[in-house]
């Protein structure tokens, strides 16, 4: 299992196994929050501690929070049948995100990868 937390420890989260490759989005929110995406099933993703959820633009997703230090910590989606979740790999150990690949996604208009 990998670990993850939250600036302030309130938040966890453990997936099953190291990103290999992660995705920089350039959208409005994502550029804002500087958060930095790996891509799992939710069955894979082990979530404690109290979030809070921000949902915009076409409501497909909520984005997650911590409720005591606010740090951005994944996306689930709205619709159960979508299997596929985002965790910010920000809250990872440096050496895992330093091994992964990233990509960059352009979010914000063409809504296709850039390399």
């Amino acid at each position: 299992m990998v670990d993850a937390s939250c600036r302030c420890g309130a938040v966890t989260l453990s997936v099953d196994a190291a990103p290999l490759e992660l995705t920089s989005c350039n959208c409005s929110i994502c550029r804002r929050t500087g958060a930095l995406w790996s891509y799992y099933s939710p069955t894979r993703v082990r979530v404690a501690g109290p979030t809070v959820t921000y949902r915009w633009g076409d409501k497909s997703l909520d984005l997650h929070h911590c409720a005591t230090c606010g740090c951005i910590t994944h996306w689930s989606p709205l619709d159960p049948a979508l299997d596929r979740m985002g965790v910010n790999a920000r809250l990872l150990k440096p050496a895992i995100v330093a091994a992964a690949r990233v990509r960059r996604f352009d979010g914000a208009d063409t809504w296709t990868f850039l390399e």
